[in-house]
């Protein structure tokens, strides 16, 4: 396995004008050596001489701020220039530029099935960027390309463990339990995308919805689900307020009620108070027990 190596090469202005001034002293050498005519040997020595010093120019480069610059010579890695200047090096090495900036990615709206076989579409976004340069460019073929189908892969896998909906207390699910299944998601992904020299700095879902097939019968579902909830909170408060009434009239001794007659109240106030509509009252003008 390719481990990152820090390189500080040269500093590239001195270079720049230690070979300037080489190929410009070879350049009037020339011109003296051709125009006095002497020997034959002085002239190719300067020309050997401002060849060598315009090639060694090849060897300048620059890293940008959040850049790196891989150094590899004759297939052989050497080391990873991270710190942004002008620099020199060996001009045989090739300069493989990685780019260290936070990027995002998001995914495409994939089909997949739920924990409990419903099929739903989901889609992600990840913010992520590369710490290891010379696990990016040789431990993967294309470092981008293998970020792009790990991550659908691994929410594949996330959406697979996890229910769309809650159906039990306690339940973690894709629709209730973002933050969760935001953190499930990173560490898969960051477990895929380690050997790449990658670091995953978030992962959250971006897109949830039931297949369109389904979508009509789960959204019935739920409907039923939030009136039976709301239902079972009305008779649990109306049940309550029955039995202060009670407390209170039997309390203050306001009235004495038999078991029938307690029965038949009871029934009346849960009428009136769990209806969805207005209730009208029949007023006894009479006695009690008429």
């Amino acid at each position: 396995m390719y481990r990152e190596k820090q390189l500080t090469p040269s500093n590239g202005l001195v270079w720049l004008l230690l070979l300037l001034t080489v190929a410009v002293l070879a350049f009037l050498s020339l011109i003296r050596s051709a125009s006095s005519g002497d020997q034959a040997w002085p002239v190719i020595l300067s020309v050997l001489v401002m060849i060598v010093a315009i090639f060694c120019l090849g060897g300048l480069f620059i890293v940008n701020p959040n850049d790196a610059k891989a150094l590899v010579l004759f297939g052989s890695y050497k080391g990873t220039v991270k710190r942004d200047g002008f620099y020199w090096a060996n001009p045989f090495f090739v300069k493989r530029r990685v780019s260290l900036r936070v990027r995002n990615f998001e995914t495409a709206k994939l089909k997949v099935n739920d924990n409990h076989a419903n099929p739903i579409e989901i889609g992600a976004i990840v913010v992520w960027r590369v710490v290891e340069t010379a696990e990016a460019l040789f431990e993967v073929d294309n470092y981008e390309k293998y970020v792009n189908v790990q991550t659908e892969s691994a929410l594949r896998s996330t959406a697979s463990q996890f229910a769309y909906d809650a159906h039990q207390a306690g339940e973690e699910s894709l629709s209730t339990h973002a933050t969760e299944v935001s953190k499930h998601l990173q560490a898969a992904i960051q477990d895929r995308l380690s050997k790449a020299g990658v670091e995953v700095m978030e992962a959250r879902i971006s897109h949830l919805a039931y297949a369109p097939e389904i979508a009509a019968a789960m959204l019935q579902r739920q409907q039923a689900s939030a009136i039976i909830a709301a239902r079972y909170k009305i008779v649990e408060g109306a049940v309550g307020m029955v039995e202060n009434a009670l407390e209170l009239l039997s309390k203050k001794q306001i009235v004495t009620l038999d078991e029938e007659r307690k029965a038949t109240m009871v029934s009346n106030l849960l009428v009136v108070l769990c209806s969805e509509r207005s209730t009208q009252p029949v007023v006894n003008a009479g006695s009690l027990y008429t």
